[in-house]
């Protein structure tokens, strides 16, 4: 029966903690986040509407003015110019809000994957470990990359896949660039569960 030292299950009670502040630290991020959506989706629909009454409003003017128009021989073609640039005006803001729209979505979605990946069984490819916590080249940003901590080492993994096949094909690219050492791994909750056979 293995034997746990006093001071390697001191550093994992003060590396579950610092999981724990990390994953409440995102928790807290994904609600700022959420609330940042709705307030954009919110402000977005208002425009929405705005813009919308707008462009009724400007073309029952524009109808109105052109039914004069015509019943005064069209004395006055500067008006129908006038309306066709404010129709301009509105379309180029109707594309920017479709633009602003799409981004919200994106963003949306990001999220949503990620929670979602942080539940279900992923398979990562693990390229190196290193003995002290020095990623200063990686970023917390990368949404493709896994750092864990496996005592005494943390491992740096590339790739979120839903299926083994998948990060096997992967596997072999990055050996095929170098990487002789790297092997798939499969991972829930941000812990790795087992080393995967090469195939």
């Amino acid at each position: 029966m293995p034997f746990i030292e006093e001071s390697d299950l001191l550093e994992l009670h003060k590396d579950i903690d610092k999981a724990q502040i990390i994953n409440e630290r995102l928790l807290d991020q994904i609600k700022f986040k959420n609330k940042e959506l709705r307030k954009k989706k919110l402000q977005r629909n208002l425009l929405a509407g705005v813009t919308g009454l707008f462009l009724i409003g400007t073309l029952i003017v524009f109808s109105f003015t052109a039914g004069r128009n015509v019943s005064n021989n069209y004395e006055s073609p500067s008006n129908l110019l006038v309306s066709i640039d404010s129709l301009d005006a509105i379309k180029s803001r109707i594309d920017n809000l479709k633009q602003q729209n799409e981004e919200l979505s994106l963003v949306r979605e990001f999220y949503l994957a990620k929670k979602f990946l942080e539940k279900e069984k992923i398979y990562s490819v693990q390229i190196k470990s290193f003995v002290d916590n020095n990623m200063t080249l990686a970023s917390e940003a990368l949404t493709n990359t896994i750092f864990v901590k496996t005592n005494p080492f943390y491992s740096y993994s590339l790739g979120n896949f839903e299926t083994l096949e998948e990060a096997q094909k992967f596997r072999e690219q990055l050996v095929d660039l170098g990487f002789q050492d790297a092997f798939v791994a499969s991972y829930k909750e941000g812990k790795r569960i087992q080393i995967e056979s090469p195939q």
